[in-house]
């Protein structure tokens, strides 16, 4: 038989990573997956992908057909060494779906004895790869959870739509799991898990520090002097009357006990924006105030 070159089939070299192995078998099998690809050998190709990986992608089967194949190259006849027993590395991975190199490597006992004079071979089911994507929520989303649609770009299917229960008070990081859609199984074996993990959407200016979401608050010279009652934007989606203490500064932070993530606290940060003077109007409203309100803010530094 010939010699079958797995990197090659993956188009890594052979000091790839697992990571780099991954990311090509990912791309490879979205490339040619029968749902999608609907050309001639689009099948028998997108099968050498799934068998590359089912050896490249497990340490154990990779470091065995390493030490075989130091010597070979793709397309050269290949004999197991006298004496080799596949069996000591699992012997069971033969098999339809497989190809005869593999069988020889990894599965010399998957072959049983049939009726007749002929032989009989058993199938391997192989459970698909699970996949990892990042999933975009507003803070609002993050407390409340619930039910959404979201659009992934599946390495295997392509761009699809699919509905994702989110548990109330995801934080970053949080894996939300969803079950069997994840890469396809061989020779009927389970699909794989999709896991989205949370991550932060721009949302109308608030960050998060921890479970504990930031803002900052624009605020004007006389707000801030005098103290008054301004709208704030809440993480929740609704809007509070906040109360500004006269005298505050800019840098100034005003927390709001669990308003947060998960039980954190909602802190708004005070920023000070000065009116600017474009009119001779108001330019002589602030020679009056640099006149009648003497203040030096460097005073001491």
């Amino acid at each position: 038989m010939k010699f079958e070159d797995y990197y090659a089939t993956l188009g890594v070299a052979r000091s790839a990573t697992a990571d780099e192995i991954k990311r090509a078998y990912r791309k490879a099998a979205q490339k040619y997956h029968p749902d999608r690809n609907k050309e001639p050998g689009a099948e028998a190709k997108f099968k050498q992908i799934n068998e590359a990986y089912d050896v490249l992608g497990d340490a154990e089967k990779r470091a065995r057909y390493d030490a075989l194949g130091a010597n070979y190259h793709a397309g050269d006849e290949f004999r197991p060494p006298p004496g080799f027993d596949p069996s000591q590395f699992g012997g069971q991975y033969g098999g339809a779906g497989f190809s005869d190199f593999f069988s020889s490597i990894f599965g010399a006992r998957g072959f049983e004895q049939g009726g007749g004079s002929g032989y009989s071979r058993r199938t391997r089911a192989a459970r698909g790869a699970d996949y990892e994507m990042p999933l975009n929520l507003t803070v609002q989303e993050m407390i409340e959870g619930g039910s959404k649609s979201v659009v992934v770009d599946h390495p295997e299917t392509g761009r699809k739509t699919l509905k994702v229960n989110i548990p109330k008070d995801s934080v970053p990081g949080k894996r939300v799991r969803l079950t069997g859609q994840g890469g396809s199984g061989t020779q009927g074996g389970t699909p794989g898990d999709l896991y989205l993990v949370v991550q932060l959407a721009d949302n109308r200016g608030f960050t998060l520090d921890g479970n504990d979401v930031l803002y900052d608050l624009p605020i004007t010279p006389w707000e801030a002097a005098l103290g008054e009652k301004v709208p704030v934007p809440t993480p929740s989606g609704g809007r509070i009357e906040l109360t500004v203490p006269a005298g505050s500064q800019s840098g100034k932070r005003l927390r709001l006990r669990q308003r947060g993530v998960a039980g954190g606290d909602f802190i708004v940060t005070l920023l000070i924006h000065t009116p600017p003077a474009k009119t001779d109007e108001a330019r002589a409203l602030y020679q009056e105030m640099k006149v009648s309100m003497p203040f030096d803010p460097r005073k001491g530094v």
